[in-house]
């Protein structure tokens, strides 16, 4: 169905280098979409060109920020679906520095949705939002009922944004869908650093030998969605007119604690070693406790759940890495396997030029 339905549509994606953005690109690239990436590759927040480098012949790309108003008028216009990924994505950095979330995901998002209104009120919009947003549980698993009680800007900024998208549904009729995305991890997300992508550092310090820290005792309950299966269900929601001005979780209703993850990384790697350790100050203000997803409610819409265990997941991320990992990090251990997915084209055969027509950079050979 998701072939189908995209083949010759014209869909934009903002922070499309990103680690979620860029795993979306692929597959609607593959798809036969005619995608328009948005980024602006600010330093530390995911974004990669070698992300899109399979399909950047196939797609173009607009390197601007989403809070330049002119920018964003012009790249929503005569798009049949807008997926928004772009914000501020660090939650330790919203604890010292509260500006970067206020302009990139609330005024950021009022900016696309202006657009949408003036120049494109037809579109479809699929907002990723985080978990953070409701807060420390009430009670488990956590369904799209309970109540928001964010402890941090982050997590208010992005359950704003939830917000602001959700009146111009329905004060403007923009079709809008809106997730809560739980521990995304897989292919594609940023390694430099471990402010955010917690799965995915851990596999990083596995994969380079170095001891994993975990906090407290470890028994802290969470969710982990495989990438595909979160870009799987972002596109079936999309194409889903019922699913219009809901909200949904996107993640698993299986939770592992923190030290049976790490155990399973370390298996999956071949290497690596844990230790407990207590937590920061920042982190520990930050910690919400106990938390795994009450996925009830996209089942029952799209009939969807994650179809790829833990272990298959972790296994499918390092074999990338153990292939790309230089593209992402200074690894410790030579790549498996050092030739690029794109072969001759895109980043490393094909340079990105400017497209005169419609002033966005693509991937096409100029």
């Amino acid at each position: 169905m998701i072939d189908k339905e995209f083949a010759g549509k014209s869909v934009l994606v903002t922070g499309g280098m990103g680690f979620i953005g860029s795993n979306l690109v692929i597959r609607l690239a593959k798809a036969g979409a005619k995608v328009t990436v948005l980024d602006a590759m600010i330093p530390d927040y995911g974004g990669n060109e070698f992300n899109i480098a399979a399909v950047a012949d196939q797609i173009k790309v607009n390197y601007c920020d989403i809070r330049d108003e002119m920018a964003v008028n012009y790249v929503v216009k005569e798009k049949d679906f807008i997926f928004h990924l772009a914000g501020q994505v660090c939650h330790l950095m919203s604890m010292s520095n509260p500006f970067p979330d206020i302009e990139m995901n609330i005024t950021g998002t009022a900016v696309l949705m202006e657009a949408c209104r003036k120049y494109n009120n037809t579109a479809t919009v699929v907002y990723t939002g985080t978990r953070g947003q409701y807060g420390p549980s009430v009670s488990l698993p956590v369904n799209e009922e309970a109540p928001t009680n964010p402890k941090g800007i982050y997590e208010i900024s992005n359950l704003t944004a939830e917000k602001i998208i959700k009146v111009y549904n329905d004060m403007h009729g923009i079709n809008s869908v809106l997730l809560r995305l739980t521990n995304i991890y897989g292919p594609r997300s940023q390694m430099r650093h471990s402010r955010f992508g917690v799965c995915n550092w851990f596999i990083r310090l596995a994969m380079d030998n170095e001891p994993i820290q975990v906090f407290g005792d470890g028994s802290i309950l969470r969710d982990f969605c495989y990438v595909d299966d979160c870009v799987e269900a972002i596109l079936k929601l999309a194409l889903t007119p019922k699913a219009y001005g809901e909200i949904f979780n996107v993640g698993s209703d299986i939770p592992v604690n923190f030290l049976e993850a790490v155990k399973q990384i370390i298996k999956v790697a071949g290497r690596g070693s844990w230790s407990f350790a207590e937590f920061s100050p920042e982190r520990k203000a930050q910690e919400p406790g106990d938390f795994y997803s009450d996925i009830t409610k996209i089942n029952r819409y799209i009939g969807w759940r994650p179809g790829t265990s833990l272990e298959d997941g972790l296994a499918k991320t390092i074999d990338y890495y153990s292939k790309y990992g230089n593209y992402y990090w200074p690894m410790k251990y030579p790549q498996v396997n050092s030739q690029s997915p794109i072969s001759s084209r895109g980043m490393q055969g094909t340079p990105l030029t400017v497209d005169a027509t419609s002033k966005a950079l693509t991937g096409k050979a100029g």
